[in-house]
């Protein structure tokens, strides 16, 4: 279990399996029937939810059209959310990741098999949010060297996950090219990994 209550938004028409049983193992939970409530209990002053159930077949507005909303909101881009759908198709869950899902689950599914997945969700969230903290304090301050336009347009890519080979492939350059541009950009900032740079250049905005 969590370390504290974990508070769940479960968007589904028909929420009562999951509503009844979450609370039983320590989540605090919240029901919205379609996209169009579960955008406006997300983007609420108050709102603070650490995971989002979201189910594909809904009226109103269906699951995919939610993901896309929520990804898109600055506010909420971060926040867990699990897909759940009937369609047990390896291209509907392709389309999921592509738009943002963090994991999918298949009805009729297992709960211990849905809980472990919310478990692990949770811990990741909390360890980036951790971090991202962590970060925020040591580089609030710090005097870093400018960065060249191409370092720029490399830790820009590394930001969306690119690996070096796929800059590489999309500069046109060789993939030694690549690491030594990431060995000045990391002795720029004064970060010894890819994830301290990312964290870096998101925080202090270094690829605008």
């Amino acid at each position: 279990m969590t370390s504290s209550v974990a508070k769940i938004l479960i968007v589904d028409d028909r929420p009562k399996q999951l509503k009844d049983a979450l609370p039983m193992f320590g989540y605090e939970v919240q029901v919205a029937k379609d996209g169009v409530q579960a955008l406006s209990l997300l983007s609420a002053k108050n709102a603070d939810f650490d995971l989002v159930l979201l189910d594909v077949m809904m009226p109103n507005m269906d699951g995919w059209e939610t993901l896309k909303a929520i990804r898109a909101n600055k506010r909420l881009e971060q926040i867990p959310v699990i897909m759940i759908t009937a369609v047990n198709e390896e291209q509907k869950q392709i389309s999921g990741f592509k738009f943002g899902a963090d994991d999918y689950i298949v009805k009729p599914f297992l709960l211990p098999s849905l809980l472990a997945r919310i478990e692990a969700l949770l811990r990741r969230s909390n360890w980036r949010k951790n971090t991202e903290k962590k970060v925020e304090i040591a580089f609030a301050n710090q005097e870093i060297a400018p960065l060249t336009r191409k370092e720029k347009e490399i830790l820009r890519r590394v930001t969306k996950g690119m690996s070096n080979q796929d800059i590489a492939d999309e500069l046109s350059v060789k993939d030694v090219t690549v690491k030594t541009h990431l060995n000045n950009i990391f002795k720029k900032l004064k970060v010894t990994s890819r994830t301290q740079a990312v964290l870096m250049a998101l925080q202090m905005k270094l690829t605008d």
